[in-house]
Order: structure tokens, then C-alpha cells, then sequence
């Protein structure tokens, strides 16, 4: 027993404990179980005397914990003549095959619960005696200071590993030198980086230490055996915190701030810290670029102040010419203040000092905020503005928001043509929303991705971004969130995204009269298309007061992407666009099929309103119309569109509501696509979808879809059906083309 308590491995302590106990007491089978700190059961069980099977079918025993607990509670050991009976008598369901016999003891190491000792099944069907029960508590003691001593041996070895991983990795180098010769015997990864800059190739690190020197700050030149010799004074340390220059003899050096000191009660060994202070020379660098970048910033609107001012006072000008320097002089004075203030909140970010009061905002609230200040400040980019439904309200801080979306819209358009357009758009991430700002600029090269947000990266370098990020990084930080830079590359634009803690527990603040009383098809996304800004305006301003998520756009080549990548559930059309013509689009862009269309127009003769119905458009709005009338027309066609009556031809019955398809009566087993195809046929009966409509309803233009696919479920959807495709009663083919399905009202009853 004292040779298995010497050895550190618990488990060849902990299998003699258990073999010299059962041999000791004749029992035929135990078991030692370790318990963790908070006393539940380890994996670590031994066993003797039990099959493999018995292990597996113990270790699933549902009362096991049950069991432990119990006997965890007990005073001293257990020892009874019936294990099983015991069991049921305090609550217990046994475990088949389980000891007849049984004594069990709790392994303690001073107050805490190493485990437990149980042994069973003394031979010859004997009773454990007095004198077992006295082994089997010395066992138990000595496997609890084994499992103690492991324990301690781990924790040791652990503590050892964090300092050592801590030392390793820290950004300052430590040798540890030995004092009688001066050579190093441990070096960090830090220290190694140092030595290896200052190394030449094939020079060992030993060998550099014998002709490296520390010059000190007033030009002294000390050998490193003397730097060690003084750390070793009164066993005190006497080098600390001294600023020197470690010189090699073919003229590199390396400016570092060292420290030396003895260890305490190791007199032969001296620990020495060297910071390489390359970074704090970068600091300063960049604090002068910084500085020089501000300077640059303010001279250029004050000296258009102070010229505009001198013109003013010297010369006699017209009323025109007065007002323009006046507008400059405005205009200029406006981009000092703001400049003045990105950069007191760059000094209040820097100092951790910067206070925000978040409240409920409505995240569509905060966009058109930003949206009107950029319009109002001269920013003659598009933006559109893409917001899905549902989203909750975030605690921020409204105004500083705002000033976030703001600068990432001038940063946007300081970066991509004017003729492009700026997306805004929403998404929920878990706990945040997260707004994104994307333009179709030069974009953003992916080495200086990580540092569009430094302050020092000045707007007229290439590639820069200003201070606004800066400040942007450090507003939505301080509220909670973050904020990340994207880009393909040099080229192909770049997107900002940021997120904001979501007010969960407030409710959705309303957006409009119509936020009371919930309508169908609310919150649905729908398309604006018209070159007249002051129309997209309006009808977005309406729209989203009704509840609705506008999306507008001028550009009407557009218009096929937008149909593709947002889905709108409506489009309000201009009938006259640059270029093209809204009855054109509909037969040219075939996504139009797959969604309601309003013309919206100053056209309002007969003919042109039947062209534009006969196209295929639900509804013609003739110019000027009020709020009440665009929402009142948007909300009856989405109301048509959402709950559609059920379809029924024939014996053929498809239930939207209930997503259910009948014929004569008998339900027809349909998977989830073609379902949607047979919808999407009969929601159009009367007309021809096409191929391309029906890939984007259905498929919603996968890469893999194809007209071949459609083909494909036509045919299924026919043979579920019972229809013949030579002489069809559901669906009819247009040659090369599409499908069509007769209305209902064609086959009447019957």
C-alpha cells in the first residue's frame, strides 16, 4: 500500500487499492468511483469481478446518481446482507444483478468527496464482518490521498501551463539568464522575435549575447553581463523601466524598454523584460499624420470663409454674386462645425467618456432621418431603402444613430459615381438588427479592410475613409453593437454593416394611423418604379406611414434584379419612363407575371388605362392622387392577392387557406412544389405563365432551374390529376412559351 501510494497515477493507485481490498475482505466484485469537486460521477470507474456488459448496464443505471447521493449522506460505511432490499427500503429501484452482499464507504480527502469504495459478493456466500468493514475504511483513505494527491499534481501542472502559455504570449520579451555565465536558457516567443532581428544568419543566440550592447539613454554603453551583475545587487531589482538601444556590431539596433530582476530565493537565475518600443515611435507617427490630416481638413473650408468674407468687404457685387458667397461662407461654416464635432466625439471616444441614452426607436424611423439629412445636405445619390416586415424596435441612441447612417451615407457617396445608387438595408441577427449601407464604388482592397476604421487613414489617401468611421466604430461600440466592413475587392463596391441591440421587451412603436388596426398584406414590400423623384417621395413616404416596406427606384433596367433579389409583393409602375415604357416591361421583363402591378400615371384617357389593364396590370392610378387613395388601392389588390377565393374547375378544387387540392371530392396527394406550381397556374387561370414566371414563383431562379425542370413537374402534376396532356381538361401547353389553365368560370359546374 505505501508503493501504490507514492505513484502520481491515480488509476494503477486506485486498481491495487481495489485488488488488495477484495482480496483482503474475499469479496468478488467492487467498484471505486471517483466523483468531480461538485461530487458528481467521473468517467474514471474501476471495476473487479464484473463483466464488460455489467459495466456498460451500471454506468446506464437511471438511479445511479440517486444512489450516490444516498450513500454520500450516509455517516460511515454500509453494510448490509441484502443490497437490493436496502434499496427499495429508502426509495431506490435496484439494478438487476447487483451484489447480494454489500459494504460501501465514501472516499473523502479532508472535506471534500473523492468518490466511493464499494465492495460485494464476499465468497461462499459469507457476510462482510466487522473486521472487512475496517479494511475496507484504510483502503478508502488511502485511495482518498492518491485521488488528493493527483489532484493537486493537476491543478500544478495546470497553473504551471497558464503561466507558462501567459508568458509565452505576452507582448513583451522575457529572457531568463543565468547569472554565474550570463547566457540565456529560456527565451519567449517575443524575446525569440527581438533576438532574430538582431541575429545574423547561423549566430546562435548565445553567440549574440556575447556582442550585443545596451546603450542607455544618456550614451552609455553597457555589456549585458553587467546589466545582470546589477539586477543581482541586495538581490534587489536596480534595473527598472530604463529606456535603451540594443546595438550589434554591423550597425542594426532596436530601441527597447528593459527591466532586470533576481528571482526571489534563486539567486543564480535573473529575469529580464525587454518592450520593443517600435510600436509607441508608430503611435507618435501616426498622432503627427493624424494631426496633420485634421489641419488639412479645417484650412480647406476656412480658407473659403475667409475668401468669400474678403470678397464680400472689397468688392461691389451684384445681389446674385452676394448671395453665392454668402451660400459658401454658409456652407463652409457648416462643414467646420461638423468637422469641429467629429472630432470632439473622436476625443470623447478616446477617452471612454462618450455618453449615449438609448431608448425604443423604430429602426424605420432612424432610416429616413439619416435618409432626409443626406438629401437636405446635397447628396445626390438614390437611396433605396429595403426594410423587412416585423422588424422590433432597438435601444439606441436616436440621434447618435442617425449620425452613424449619416457619415456611412457620405462616406458612400464620397466613393461611388453619382449616378449609381446607395442601398439601405435591414436584417435580424439574433439578439441585434443589423443595418447595412452598401455602394457600387471602387471598393475597398482586402489588405486595408481591417483598418477602415482607423482614425489616422485620411480621405485623401487612397483607399481612405476619413474620420467619419472612426467615429461610426466607436458610437455603435458604445452602444452595444458592431460594425464591419465588406468588399469583393477594388471595383466592386463596398457594405458597412452595424448592428443594435434589439428592444425586445418594448412593443413596436407605431409607424402611421394605420399601425392600429393590422390590414392583410401590411408590411409587404413593394416596388416603386418612376423617374420623378418627388413621386418616389411621396409614394414612399405614404407607404411607409401605412405600414407597408417601400422600395424605389428611377432606374428602370433595374427593375428585373430587384424583382429577383427582393420579391416584392406589388409594383407600382410609371407608364412613361427614360427610355422605355411600362407596357413594354410587361411583356419584356417576365418577372412582372409573377406579381400584381399598378400603373401609376399622368395619362388618364380611356385607351391608354385598357392598354395598360389588357397588359396585365390590375389597377391604373392617374396622377395626381392622394395618401388615402395609393393605400386604399394598394391595400385591395394585396388583399385580393393574400386570400384569393378557392379555385375550382371542374371536379378540381385548390383551398388556399388550407393548402388543400380535391378532385371529386378525394384529396390529392401533392409535395410542397407541386403544390406551389398548381398555385401558381391557377391563381393566373385565364392567362399563359411563362416558363420564366414560373421558375421565379416556384424555384424562386435556382441555378439548377430550368425550363426542362418545369417540364418535368408539369408532367407529374398532370399524371396526379388524372389529366392527358393530348387533350388536356386542367392545363394546356403554350408551345414554347409556357402554361395556362382555363378560369373557372369557363367550365362553369361541370
Amino acid at each position: 500500500m505505501g508503493r501504490s501510494g507514492s505513484s502520481l497515477d491515480v488509476g494503477i493507485v486506485l486498481r491495487e487499492a481495489l485488488a488488495a481490498a477484495c482480496g483482503l475482505t474475499g469479496a468478488q466484485r467492487g467498484v471505486i468511483v471517483a466523483v468531480d469537486e461538485d461530487g458528481a460521477p467521473t468517467d474514471d470507474v474501476y471495476c473487479s469481478g464484473f463483466t464488460e456488459t455489467e459495466c456498460r448496464a451500471r454506468a446506464a443505471w437511471p438511479d445511479a446518481g440517486r444512489s450516490f447521493a444516498h450513500l454520500r449522506s450516509l455517516p460511515g460505511p454500509l453494510r448490509v446482507d441484502d443490497y437490493a432490499s436496502y434499496l427499495r427500503s429508502v426509495g431506490i429501484e435496484p439494478l438487476p444483478g447487483l451484489p447480494h452482499t454489500f459494504m460501501a464507504l465514501g472516499i473523502r480527502h479532508g472535506d471534500v468527496d473523492a468518490g466511493h469504495f464499494l465492495l460485494g459478493d464476499k465468497a461462499d456466500g459469507a457476510r462482510f464482518t466487522a473486521e472487512d468493514e475496517e479494511t475496507l475504511v484504510l483502503f478508502a483513505a488511502q485511495t482518498a490521498a492518491a485521488i488528493g494527491n493527483a489532484r493537486a499534481h493537476c491543478a500544478e501542472r495546470r497553473a504551471r501551463a497558464h503561466l507558462e502559455a501567459m508568458i509565452e504570449t505576452s507582448p513583451v520579451g522575457v529572457v531568463l539568464f543565468d547569472a554565474a555565465n550570463g547566457r540565456p536558457h529560456s527565451l519567449n516567443r517575443e524575446a525569440r522575435r527581438i533576438a532574430e532581428f538582431l541575429r545574423v544568419p547561423d549566430q546562435s543566440i548565445e553567440d549574440l549575447v556575447e556582442v550585443i550592447l545596451c546603450r542607455t539613454a544618456d550614451g552609455r554603453q553597457v555589456p549585458p553581463a553587467e546589466l545582470l551583475a546589477a539586477a543581482l545587487v541586495d538581490g534587489r531589482n536596480s534595473v527598472r523601466a530604463e529606456e535603451m538601444t540594443l546595438c550589434v556590431p554591423d550597425g542594426r539596433s532596436m530601441r527597447v524598454l528593459v527591466n532586470a530582476t533576481s528571482i526571489p530565493g534563486d539567486a543564480g537565475t535573473v529575469v529580464v523584460t525587454f518592450q520593443d518600443l517600435a510600436p509607441l515611435d508608430e503611435a507618435d507617427r501616426m498622432r503627427a499624420e493624424f494631426l496633420a490630416m485634421i489641419s488639412h481638413e479645417l484650412r480647406q473650408p476656412l480658407a473659403s470663409i475667409k475668401g468669400s468674407a474678403d470678397i464680400l468687404l472689397e468688392e461691389n457685387l451684384d445681389p446674385a454674386e452676394t448671395r453665392e458667397f454668402h451660400r459658401i461662407i454658409a456652407e463652409q461654416s457648416g462643414q467646420m462645425r461638423r468637422l469641429i464635432g467629429d472630432l470632439l466625439d473622436a476625443g470623447l471616444i478616446e477617452a471612454g467618456t462618450l455618453s449615449v441614452a438609448p431608448e425604443s426607436a423604430d429602426v424605420a424611423a432612424l432610416v429616413e432621418g439619416a435618409r432626409t439629412a443626406f438629401a437636405t445636405g446635397g447628396g445626390r445619390h438614390t437611396v433605396m431603402i429595403d426594410l423587412p416586415a416585423g422588424l422590433p424596435p432597438v435601444m439606441v441612441d436616436r440621434r447618435r444613430v442617425v449620425q452613424v447612417l449619416g457619415n456611412l451615407l457620405a462616406n458612400a457617396a464620397r466613393h461611388a459615381p453619382a449616378a449609381t445608387q446607395i442601398r439601405v438595408a435591414a436584417a435580424r441577427e439574433g439578439k441585434f438588427v443589423a443595418l447595412s449601407v452598401a455602394d457600387e464604388g471602387r471598393g475597398i482592397a482586402p489588405e486595408r479592410l481591417p483598418h477602415v476604421f482607423a482614425r489616422n487613414v485620411a480621405a485623401g489617401q487612397a483607399g481612405g475613409h476619413g474620420l467619419g468611421l472612426a467615429i461610426c466604430k466607436g458610437l455603435v461600440e458604445a452602444q452595444g453593437g458592431r460594425i464591419r466592413a465588406e468588399s469583393a475587392g477594388t471595383g466592386h463596391g463596398a457594405t458597412f454593416t452595424f448592428t443594435m441591440p434589439a428592444a425586445l421587451d418594448h412593443p413596436r412603436p407605431a409607424t402611421g394611423p394605420a399601425s392600429a388596426t393590422r390590414e392583410p398584406g401590411e408590411g409587404a414590400r413593394v416596388l416603386i418604379v418612376d423617374d420623378d423623384p418627388l413621386t418616389l417621395r411621396f409614394a414612399r413616404d405614404a407607404l411607409s406611414a401605412a405600414g407597408y416596406a417601400p422600395l424605389v427606384t428611377g432606374v428602370p433596367q433595374n427593375l428585373p434584379s430587384l424583382l429577383r433579389a427582393e420579391k416584392p409583393r406589388l409594383v407600382l409602375l410609371d407608364l412613361r419612363l427614360p427610355g422605355s415604357d411600362g407596357i413594354e416591361l410587361m411583356a419584356l421583363v417576365p418577372e412582372l407575371a409573377a406579381v400584381p402591378v399598378i400603373f401609376i400615371s399622368g395619362y388618364g384617357r380611356d385607351e391608354t388605362v385598357a392598354r395598360a389593364l389588357d397588359a396585365g396590370a390590375v389597377d391604373y392610378l392617374v396622377k395626381p392622387f392622394s395618401p388615402t387613395e395609393l393605400v386604399a388601392r394598394v391595400r385591395a389588390v394585396l388583399r385580393r392577392h393574400e386570400e384569393p377565393e378557392p379555385f375550382t374547375l371542374g371536379d378540381l378544387v385548390v383551398d388556399y387557406a388550407r393548402r388543400r387540392v380535391t378532385l371529386a371530392g378525394d384529396a390529392v396527394d401533392l409535395t410542397a412544389t407541386e403544390y406551389e406550381l398548381l398555385r401558381a397556374l391557377s391563381v393566373g387561370a385565364g392567362g399563359v405563365v411563362t416558363h420564366a414566371a414560373l421558375l421565379s414563383r416556384v424555384w424562386n431562379d435556382r441555378m439548377n432551374a430550368d425550363a426542362n425542370l418545369v417540364r418535368v413537374f408539369v408532367r407529374n402534376l398532370r399524371r396526379k390529376l388524372g389529366d392527358d396532356a393530348a387533350s388536356p381538361t386542367y392545363i394546356f401547353n403554350v408551345r414554347g412559351v409556357g402554361y395556362r389553365m382555363p378560369e373557372a368560370a369557363a367550365t362553369g359546374a361541370g
